[in-house]
């Protein structure tokens, strides 16, 4: 996380500097990666639960290393094309596609389920701490050298990644021989499907992600540039949001709500505070307030979802159901990518950001009208 902090503004600033490239040229980029990891993710949640899982992830962490390394080269030679990085961030989607259902199944095989809430918040900080040093680095590399510098950094640090991943001893994967791919995703399916908080929260999340992630990573570094100090002052919001999230991720190593789904979504309303200060936009000071708010309540939400899958999908099933729900929260991405420049062109970017916003609003108070979202508990300790 260290290195994949600084790609998100080593990428944007090379487009828009390096390139000379548009906010909807960002967009092409990510909704190119967003759209093969989306098509690839049902095949890596089997894989994730027919193998050992940390395999997958070294696997995974040395394709994207590998493609990261390709896109530093091409911006250090001063040779890059636009459709190149496309094609470069296809490669990193695919790749992603098999380690992100594999991560989320790891969990419950290195803590007692008693502690999964701690595993989770533990690992999120540490993960967290990784990204606010990662974003601050990245603006300042990207402000005083080359974003493939940046870039050049991640595709090391998957290399790290990697080797500690390797490390890990896990048992083999729970696969049963007779059984095919095809019927490992419809049992998969089945369990998604059959729980209405599950589905219901991934929905609302397919919506919510769409709307936020498109203005605020095709927009916000636009906006940057103009009136928040350039790649430093969106290293710095980054910062401060990733803030937000070791804060709150301190208070869950004790903080035990016991509807877990219920807290989750109130966390989950604080993820339009971007939109919110992007849109006037505010001064940097308030941005940073407003990021920090919100990596608060994405962490809440992210902690207790994890802990309410975790707790209720057999463990032998849950690279598969993470790969549903990954899916759904992410199928809509591509579409807010590719439509948020031209979104912006068409009504202006403050009115974009506040649609965003809304939509972000709308989308968690709907999910709150289940009753199983209101009501899903954490279990005793020893049930």
């Amino acid at each position: 996380m260290l290195g994949s902090a600084m790609a998100p503004v080593a990428l944007a600033f090379a487009i828009l500097n390096t390139l000379h490239g548009s906010p909807s040229d960002i967009g092409i980029v990510l909704a190119v990666r967003q759209v093969v990891l989306i098509v690839l993710l049902l095949f890596g949640g089997v894989w994730g639960d027919r193998l050992r899982r940390n395999r997958v992830m070294v696997g995974s962490n040395v394709v994207s290393g590998l493609s990261q390394a390709v896109a530093a080269a091409l911006l250090l030679s001063g040779g890059a094309a636009l459709w190149e990085l496309a094609v470069l961030a296809a490669v990193n989607g695919a790749s992603s596609a098999f380690f992100v259902p594999a991560s989320t199944g790891v969990i419950p095989q290195t803590v007692p389920p008693t502690m999964l809430q701690e595993a989770n918040a533990a690992l999120r900080l540490g993960l967290n701490a990784t990204t606010i040093t990662g974003a601050a680095i990245g603006g300042v590399i990207v402000a005083a050298t080359n974003p493939g510098i940046a870039i050049l950094a991640d595709a090391v640090s998957y290399g790290v990644a990697a080797v500690a991943l390797a490390l890990m001893h896990l048992p083999a994967g729970l696969r049963l021989e007779e059984s095919s791919v095809v019927q490992e995703l419809r049992d998969g399916w089945h369990d998604f499907w059959s729980r209405t908080w599950l589905w219901g929260i991934v929905v609302q999340f397919g919506v919510l992600n769409a709307a936020e992630s498109g203005a605020v990573n095709v927009l916000g570094p636009n906006v940057a540039k103009q009136h928040l100090g350039g790649p430093a002052g969106w290293g710095l919001i980054l910062t401060a949001q990733a803030v937000g999230l070791i804060v709150s991720g301190l208070l869950l190593l004790r903080w035990r709500p016991r509807r877990l789904l219920l807290v989750a979504t109130f966390g989950a309303f604080a993820i339009a505070l971007p939109c919110l200060a992007l849109a006037r936009p505010l001064a940097l000071p308030a941005v940073l307030v407003f990021a920090f708010g919100a990596g608060c309540g994405a962490q809440i939400f992210g902690v207790l979802w994890g802990t309410a899958v975790q707790q209720e999908i057999p463990q032998e099933r849950l690279s598969r159901i993470s790969s549903y729900d990954a899916l759904g929260s992410w199928v809509l991405m591509p579409i807010g990518f590719a439509i948020a420049g031209p979104v912006a062109a068409a009504i202006g970017d403050r009115a974009t950001f506040l649609g965003a916003a809304a939509t972000v609003i709308v989308a968690s108070a709907l999910v709150l009208l289940s009753r199983d979202v209101r009501t899903l508990e954490r279990r005793p300790v020893g049930a």
